[in-house]
Formats: C-alpha cells, sequence, structure tokens
C-alpha cells in the first residue's frame, strides 16, 4: 500500500473509494545502541493500539475548562512489573547504602582473599593474587548490585504511573524524585526507554479511534504529560513516528472498508495533532513525507478537516446570543487549530445561516399552516429574531475590538443555504410580505420598519426591484384602504387642500406619489365604468366624477383621456354601427342613436370627431385600395364615385348629427377678415386660370349642399398618392368613360360638367389644399401642351406660324399664357443648346460668335456644358499660338476670353500655359523642319508663334543639336525686318551671343539660300 492514501480521502464522505494498491512498509529508523536498546526493552510489554478494545476514549469530550477529564484506565501502561531476585534488594537500598554496600563488598572480598592466600599459600604473593582474586570477585558482584539500578528505577517508574488515576495529574517533580532516588539520570538508556515507552502509550489512549472526532483538549493534553514526563522532543517525535507505524501495521490487519477508512482518519488526526504538539519544529521532527510517503498538500488536508471538525464543535456552542468573550475565544481557537481565516469566516458565515434558517424554517411553518391571526405576530416575532441578530452582528463586526474576533462576523446572507434556489423563492416573499403588512398595520409605515425591510431584503438575497414590487403591492392596498376610510368619513372632502390630505398621505405610507396618481387614475376609471353601463352619463353622475376628481386632484387631461378610452369606445360602437347601415340604411334611427351618444356620454366634439373620423378613414382606406386594384381608369373612376357618395349621403349626416346640426341648415360663414378677403382673391385669379378648374369650383349658390371636408385622408396617405388619386379622376373628367365592344373596339362617352362637381368633393376627401388643386390641373395642362408643343418645335425654329399654331393649341389645353410661354421657352433652349454643343465639337462655333450670342441674351451656361466651354478656350488659344503674328494679348487671353466662356480665370490660366510650354518646343521643331524644306516664310510665322508662346510663358535659352541651323533661323527672322524687342528675345531664345548677332546682322543682304542647286547652298553664312 502507498502510505500516502491515508491522506487523501474525504472524512465526510460515509464510505470513501479505497485509493491505494499494495501496502508498502515504511523503512525503519537508523537506531542507535540506546533505541535498540529501548526497543528491545519495550518488547516485553504489550502496547495498546488505537483499534484495541481496552484503549479507552479521550480524555474529556469538550476542551471547555468546566467539563473535567475522564480518568484514563490504569491497564493503559500495562500492569505492574515485579522486580527479580537482586533487583529486589537493590529497591530495598538507598543510593548511599548501596555505595557503602558495594564498597564493603568490594573490600572484605579484597580483604579475604589476602587472608586466604596468605594462610594457605604462606607466601605474599600467593595473597595478593589471593586478594586480587576476591576483590575482582567482589567488583563484580559490586557492579551487577548497581548496574541493575537503572532497571529498578525504570521498574518503579512504570509502577508508579499505572498507579496513577489520571495520569495528566502526574508532575515532573514526580519523575525527578524517581530518578534522583535510584540515582539515575533520565537519559539513561533503560529509563529513557520506559520514559518513551509511557509516552507512546499515553499518546495512543489519547487519541480517538477512527471513528470518532478530536475533542479538542488532546494537545493540551499531550503536552502536559509531555513535560511532565520531561521528554526530549527528538524522542517524543520518535514516539509519533512509531504510533503512525502501527497504524500501518494494523491497517494489514484489517481486510474491510470500513476499518481501512477508520484507519486512515486515525493516521489523519494523527498527523494533525503531531505538528500542534512540535510546532514549527514537526517539520524536521515528523518527516511524514520521507517515512510514509505522503505529499505536503496531503499533510495540509489533514491539518484542514482536522482544524474545521474542531473549530466546528467549538462552534456549536455558538447562539443568537453571541458575545465579545466568546468571539474572542473562537479568534483564540481558531488559530490554537491552525485554522485559515477563509475557512474559519466560511464556517461562522455557514453557524449564522444555519441559525437564521432555523427561525425562517418556524416562521414558514406557521405561515402554511396558519389558521388564526395571532400567528401571524409569531410569524413577525421569528422575522424580527432574524433582524436582531443581523444587527447585533453588524454591531459585533463595528466594535474597536473586531480584530480579535473569529473571522466571519457580519451581515447574514441566505446565499448558499437551503433557501438559495428558485423553489425557495417564493417562499422568501411570502416572508417578505407578511413583514411589509405588519409594518403597515397601524397605517403607516415607520422609519425603523423601513430599515428593517431593507435588512431583511438583503438577508434573504431579494433583488430591488422584487422587493420594491412586493412592498408597492401591499402599499397600494393599505393606500386604498386608507383613501376609502378618508372619502367615506369625509374627512378628505372636509379638508381645505386635498392635494396636501394626499401628500401627506403618501408620506405617512412612503408610498411613491406618481403611484398614487396612477391609483386616483384607476379608481376614477372605475366609477366611470359603472356610471355609463346604461349607455349615457346623468348630471348625478357628471357630479359625483366631478367630486372625485376634485378630492383625488386628477388633473383634467387625465380626465379627458378616461372619457375618450371608456365613453369613446361605447360612442366608437354607435359610429361603426351607423357606418355599417351604409347609403340607403342611415336613416332617422340611426340619427337619433348617434345624437345621443353623442350628447349622453358628455364628450367634447374634438374626442367625439376623431372618433368617428378613425372609423370613416378606414372606410376611405378600403375605397381606395378598390381604386387602386382596378383595372382600368374607368374602373377606378367608379369606386372613387362610390367613396364620393358614400362621404355626401353618410358621413356628412354622420358629422352634422355629431356637431348637433342640421345637414339641410347652410352652414353660418363666419366674418371675413381683409387679409382673407386678398388671399381669397388671389386664388379667385388662379382658379379662374384653367378652364378645368372653373368647372371644379362650385357656384355660390351650391354651398348649401356642400360635403363635409373635415374627415380626410391627408394624413393617411402621402401627398403624392392623393395627388395621383385626383389626377386619376380628373383624368376621367377629361376623356370621359371608355366603353369597350366586340371586335376590339371602343367607344368614348363624354361627361357634363356635374362630374367636375364630384371631383372637387374627392379633393375635399384625399385632403388637398387649394393649391396642390391647382397644381395638378396645371401640370396636367402643361403635359398635355408640352407633347403637341414639342412636336410643333421639333427643329427648335419658332417661326410665325408655328406661333400661331401654338396660341391654337394654349386655347385649347387652356394654359394660361405665361406657363405657355415658359415650356415654349424651355423648349427652344432644349433644341438650341443641342445646337451649340453640336457646333462647339464641330469646331464651327468661335469666340466671336460666342460674344454675340452671350449679347443677345442667349444663357451659354446652362446651353453648352463646362467641358465643352474649356474644349473651346484650349481650341482659341491654341489658334492664338498658331496665327504667326507672334502677338499675345494678355488681357484678352486671361480676362475677356475666360468671362465670355464663364470659365475661372485661374484654371484658364493653367490651361494657357499648359498650351504654351507644350507649342514652344514644338515651334522650334517647326521652324527647323521648314528650314531644311527652304520654306522661310513658314520659318519666320513659326518663329513668331514661338514668341507667343514665350509671351505667356517666359522661357530659358533652347538647345539645339546644329547649332548652325539656330543662326539661320536668326537671319532668315533678321531678313523680314522684324521689331526690336522681337529680334532680341529670339536671339536670347536661340541662345546666339551679340558678337554673333552682329556678324550676322553685317551679312542680311547677302542673298539666302532658296534651293536653286549648289550655288545658293553657298551662300550659306556657315
Amino acid at each position: 500500500m502507498n502510505p500516502s492514501i491515508l491522506l487523501t480521502a474525504n472524512p465526510s464522505s460515509p464510505h470513501p473509494t479505497t485509493l491505494f494498491s499494495n501496502f508498502i512498509p515504511p523503512k525503519p529508523f537508523r537506531r542507535s545502541a540506546a533505541q535498540t536498546h529501548q526497543q528491545t526493552h519495550r518488547r516485553r510489554y504489550r502496547l495498546s493500539t488505537i483499534r484495541s478494545t481496552s484503549v479507552p476514549t479521550s480524555l474529556s469530550t469538550s476542551s471547555s475548562s468546566d467539563q473535567p477529564t475522564k480518568p484514563i484506565k490504569p491497564d493503559v501502561f500495562g500492569g505492574k512489573k515485579e522486580l527479580r531476585g537482586l533487583q529486589s534488594l537493590v529497591d530495598a537500598m538507598s543510593p548511599p547504602v548501596r555505595i557503602a554496600s558495594s564498597a564493603l563488598i568490594f573490600a572484605g572480598a579484597v580483604a579475604a582473599g589476602y587472608g586466604l592466600g596468605s594462610k594457605f599459600g604462606g607466601s605474599r604473593n600467593v595473597a595478593v593474587g589471593g586478594a586480587v582474586a576476591l576483590g575482582a570477585a567482589g567488583a563484580g558482584a559490586a557492579y551487577a548490585l548497581n548496574s541493575c539500578v537503572p532497571e529498578v528505577a525504570a521498574v518503579n517508574l512504570h509502577n508508579y504511573v499505572a498507579d496513577f488515576d489520571d495520569p495528566s495529574a502526574l508532575k515532573k517533580e514526580d519523575i525527578e524524585a524517581i530518578a534522583n532516588k535510584y540515582g539515575v539520570s533520565k537519559q539513561n538508556e533503560a529509563f529513557n526507554a520506559e520514559l518513551c515507552d509511557i509516552y507512546c502509550r499515553y499518546v495512543s489512549s489519547i487519541l480517538p479511534p477512527g471513528n470518532e472526532d478530536l475533542k479538542g483538549d488532546e494537545v493540551e493534553t499531550i503536552l502536559k504529560f509531555k513535560n511532565a514526563l520531561a521528554i526530549d522532543d527528538p524522542d517524543a517525535a520518535a514516539m509519533h513516528m512509531e504510533i503512525g507505524r502501527r497504524i500501518f501495521r494494523q491497517r494489514l490487519e484489517t481486510g474491510d472498508r470500513d476499518g481501512d477508512l477508520e484507519q486512515r482518519r486515525a493516521f489523519q488526526k494523527l498527523i494533525y495533532v503531531s505538528n500542534l504538539v512540535f510546532g514549527n519544529a514537526s517539520s524536521f521532527l515528523l518527516p511524514w513525507k520521507r517515512v510514509f510517503k505522503v505529499t505536503d498538500a496531503q499533510v495540509e488536508v489533514a491539518v484542514r478537516d482536522n482544524a474545521q471538525r474542531l473549530y466546528g464543535i467549538k462552534l456549536k456552542s455558538t447562539g443568537q446570543d453571541v458575545n465579545v468573550d466568546q468571539l474572542v475565544a473562537l479568534r483564540e481557537a481558531q488559530l490554537a487549530y491552525r485554522l485559515s481565516d477563509e475557512l474559519a469566516e466560511d464556517m461562522f458565515k455557514e453557524l449564522t445561516r444555519k441559525l437564521v434558517e432555523e427561525n425562517i424554517s418556524t416562521a414558514l411553518n406557521i405561515l402554511k399552516s396558519r389558521t388564526r391571526a395571532t400567528e401571524a405576530t409569531r410569524i413577525v416575532e421569528e422575522l424580527n429574531k432574524v433582524l436582531k441578530f443581523n444587527n447585533l452582528l453588524i454591531s459585533l463586526r463595528n466594535h474597536p475590538e473586531a480584530s480579535r474576533f473569529a473571522p466571519g462576523v457580519g451581515p447574514v446572507s441566505l446565499l448558499g443555504g437551503e433557501y438559495d434556489s428558485d423553489r425557495k423563492i417564493d417562499d422568501l416573499k411570502l416572508l417578505y410580505r407578511a413583514y411589509v403588512w405588519d409594518s403597515l398595520s397601524s397605517g403607516r409605515m415607520e422609519d425603523n420598519k423601513l430599515v428593517a425591510l431593507n435588512q431583511l431584503r438583503n438577508i434573504f438575497g431579494l433583488g430591488t426591484r422584487e422587493a420594491e414590487s412586493i412592498k408597492l403591492e401591499v402599499t397600494s392596498k393599505v393606500y386604498r384602504k386608507r383613501l376609502a376610510q378618508a372619502v367615506s368619513s369625509g374627512d378628505l372632502a372636509a379638508t381645505d387642500s386635498k392635494a396636501a390630505y394626499l401628500q401627506n398621505l403618501c408620506e405617512e405610507l412612503h408610498f411613491d406619489v406618481e403611484k398614487a396618481v396612477e391609483i386616483h387614475e384607476e379608481i376614477y376609471r372605475q366609477k366611470l365604468q359603472q356610471a355609463v353601463t346604461d349607455g349615457a352619463l346623468s348630471d348625478e353622475d357628471v357630479k359625483a366624477l366631478e367630486r372625485l376628481q376634485i378630492m383625488f386632484c386628477i388633473p383634467k387631461e387625465t380626465v379627458e383621456a378616461a372619457h375618450a378610452d371608456i365613453c369613446g369606445s361605447l360612442f366608437e360602437k354607435v359610429v361603426k354601427e351607423a357606418i355599417a347601415a351604409g347609403v340607403d340604411g342611415y336613416d332617422s334611427e340611426i340619427k337619433k342613436s348617434v345624437r345621443k351618444a353623442a350628447y349622453g356620454l358628455r364628450l367634447t366634439r374634438e374626442v367625439a370627431m376623431n372618433i368617428a373620423s378613425k372609423a370613416v378613414r378606414k372606410i376611405f382606406i378600403s375605397y381606395i385600395q378598390r381604386a387602386r386594384a382596378a383595372g382600368s381608369r374607368t374602373e377606378s373612376a367608379r369606386e372613387l364615385k362610390k367613396m364620393i357618395a358614400f362621404n355626401s349621403l353618410v358621413v356628412t349626416e354622420l358629422v352634422a348629427d355629431i356637431k348637433g346640426e342640421s345637414s339641410d341648415t347652410p352652414p353660418v360663414e363666419p366674418p371675413v377678415k381683409e387679409e382673407e378677403k386678398l388671399a381669397d382673391e388671389t386664388e379667385d385669379e388662379e382658379w379662374e386660370s384653367l378652364q378645368s378648374l372653373r368647372k371644379v369650383r362650385p357656384g355660390k349658390e351650391s354651398l348649401e349642399k356642400k360635403s363635409q371636408t373635415e374627415i380626410n385622408l391627408k394624413d393617411d396617405l402621402p401627398e403624392r398618392d392623393r395627388t395621383d388619386l385626383y389626377k386619376t379622376y380628373l383624368l376621367y373628367c377629361l376623356t370621359g368613360e371608355v366603353t369597350n365592344i366586340p371586335l376590339g373596339t371602343q367607344f368614348t362617352t363624354k361627361k357634363d360638367d356635374s362630374e367636375y362637381i364630384l371631383l372637387n368633393q374627392l379633393g375635399g376627401i384625399l385632403g388637398l389644399t387649394s393649391n396642390e388643386i391647382v397644381e395638378v390641373h396645371r401640370s396636367l395642362a402643361e403635359q398635355a401642351f408640352r407633347q403637341k408643343a414639342e412636336v410643333i418645335l421639333a427643329d427648335g425654329q419658332l417661326t410665325k406660324a408655328r406661333i400661331e399654331q401654338l396660341n391654337e393649341l394654349q386655347k385649347d389645353v387652356g394654359l394660361p399664357s405665361q406657363y405657355a410661354q415658359k415650356i415654349i421657352k424651355v423648349i427652344t433652349t432644349t433644341k438650341m443648346s443641342a445646337a451649340l454643343e453640336t457646333a462647339v465639337a464641330q469646331g464651327r462655333l468661335s469666340i466671336k460668335e460666342i460674344r454675340e450670342l452671350r449679347e443677345a441674351g442667349v444663357e451659354l451656361d446652362t446651353m453648352i456644358s463646362e467641358s465643352l466651354r474649356e474644349n473651346l478656350l484650349k481650341k482659341t488659344v491654341d489658334s492664338i499660338f498658331s496665327s504667326g503674328t507672334g502677338e499675345f494679348d494678355e488681357e484678352e487671353v486671361y480676362e475677356k476670353i475666360p468671362k465670355d466662356l464663364n470659365i475661372n480665370i485661374e484654371k484658364a490660366k493653367g490651361v494657357v500655359h499648359d498650351l504654351a510650354r507644350s507649342r514652344l518646343s514644338n515651334s522650334l521643331i517647326q521652324a527647323v523642319a521648314l528650314l531644311r524644306q527652304r520654306n522661310h516664310p513658314g520659318v519666320v510665322s513659326s518663329l513668331n508663334d514661338l514668341l507667343a508662346c514665350d509671351k505667356a510663358v517666359p522661357s530659358t535659352p533652347l538647345s539645339w543639336e546644329v547649332p548652325e541651323e539656330l543662326a539661320d533661323l536668326f537671319v532668315i527672322y533678321l531678313k523680314n525686318d522684324p521689331a526690336p524687342e522681337k529680334l532680341s528675345r529670339l536671339q536670347y531664345l536661340l541662345n546666339i551671343s551679340d558678337s554673333a548677332a552682329e556678324a550676322l546682322r553685317a551679312m542680311k543682304d547677302k542673298a539666302l539660300p532658296n534651293g536653286n542647286g549648289a550655288a545658293g547652298e553657298e551662300e550659306f553664312v556657315f
């Protein structure tokens, strides 16, 4: 077996799994002669082991000083030992007598030997030899007498200890007295061996069996006995290791699983007690790892588990009345047991949790089996015990001497315990609710109760929202009860300030004002719901509701919202029935029910109209959907006609009944202000501008039959959809009804002007404004005029005949003249723009013509794109650089031309500079090429272009591979009589020195090469 497994089992498990294989006996210590003698001496006695039935239990059942230690049976140390022969004689002699007797024996033997030698030998030598012989025998007898003294002392020590009823009462002086009695030292091998044997037996008897826990006083008892024996630490440690070996040997005799577990726990207790006995020296006095093959971690586990058991026994005496002395004692016990602060803290918190769980379990049992109202008091009492205990722990945590207390003192928490589960949280909520009810039993919430509730919430581990929800639920019921009492007693009605009374009530209950307002609104809604059960509100109901509103300080907006919700739902039902009756079913009974509901439910006109509008707009939307789904314009117009008829015959009557008006009586027109008159006059001008608009607008005499427009689809459909629907019906009015007949033909039936009246009503249903309607008519007329005008002005030319033709078209379409002229201008401008762009692209348009067009008022910026204008700039500048004149007008190129083309001046300069740089070198190459071709005029033109480019971008002297050709160019240009400044600039550009230039000027009258054979070639300068 691997000895280390004795420390690996979990002592808390009743049946731990065996984790070892074969037993490996530990290596024996290297023993000295004294130890060997000690071991041999001990073998004469049968020692009790931990599993021996003759070994007594621990000296005490608790480490408390008030529990006396049980006496150990005398047979722990074995029976008394008997003295044999000489030992009895030695035991009867005191050390002085023994020494004198030894001296007398030796002296007597010497004297007797000398006398016998003299008597029988007759000579001195024989006498001396006899003295020596008998003296040696006497010395041997004296040695034998003294050598058995340590054994006699050891036997007497054993018998002395065995006679003690309570070995713990043994004193150090007793041991010293025995040693002094026989004149032996405690370091004597035999005497020390007996001391070790007695210590080993005592320790074995003190350690409880494997299935029992330590009592806590073992270490103190062993240390006391060890000090009484005055045994050295190495010898005592050797005995602890010997006990460990015996446990292993006992393991070999145990074959069952339970016995193995007992031996494992016994070994763990031995390690723990031994480490406490020897303290820090145990690391080198007790070689557990080397001898028994155990690891440091296993030793730590043994120490930890036994320390936890002992500390747990100590904690059992702690209750909810824990005090400072108990906490200090617990701290001392923890340090004595070598238990870590973390484990001690966890164990103390677990203790406090279990103490609180007992109260909670009791309260829950009472709560779930409650049969009398008085039982609620017992529930609160149990919870108050929990709170009292929690407050005690908090005060102890803040104690000045808290550092001396056991770790873990603080607020109680149920986390990690029996009630830390989702199934138990509901029970805790019930207890919390019961405590809230008790806190509000007096009709008010005291401040100390609020503190207690917060502590109880923390102890139960409830979330803030959960606790607030429970408290709000209970407080709401109490608030309702207090509110009902205040109303029934008349206290609320009698008070001058209702708001102050309600505010004070909320403060007494610590109730949220916003929640109180919600309760007020809920009560008002309930009363209103009860009042309208018969479909109307009587005057008494209205007065009662007003009193309720005043007492509860309910805002007017809240009251109106409640009426709109409750009364509105009833009114909505009546409106839907009226709408469902349709065009033919809206009779006098329906009208009567609508008027009764609108007045009886006391709805404001705005609320009633909103309810009716919501229901009517749904019907309008259904008509619109069918119109959109129709397959043709005619079918769409028919669906829109149905919607117009529904609005005229049903909706208009419904609105009149809601308002309490008669649909036969024309509405009273309000007085018109001056500003409105001016706006109406402007609007009249717009409506008279188009022929279709004049037909749509009804005359003054038709106002008495005007349909309602208050309920419309302005907010339900986007503007584009509404204008498209209006345009659809307008086209129907303009084109007439198209009817398909067999053989694939169709004919159109023109409609009279009455359709335009329906079109006007459709505009009202769609929520179109006058400007939007005018815009639809105008856009339709413009569209028709533009289509035919584009055909007439296909080439963009506007002649007199075409103008007359366009005027006739304008009259037919009914489009005002200003809009027609605008369309004509757009068409002609577009055509002209295309022509101008083509001319620019083909190079047929110069800057001169551009200036003429701009002077004529043509907007070239919109007709010619910017890229084309830049191309025109490049072509114009390129023509300047290739003109052959050598002139470059900076104002013309940099300012006038960019302005005419509407091009940025800086951008234009960049274009000019780029062209000048590229043309500069090209002009020189071209001039040389023409020189070689004998084209003297072309050479002069190219050199002038070179000078023009140089004016735009001043250049450095140019280089050429054949300098003679540059001189020829200079001579040819010199013969042309140029301006001095041009000639000087050319000389600089061609890099000709002044002396060379003078020489060339002197030869300018000579004939130049003209290509007439070799004679001409000889006239070259070079």
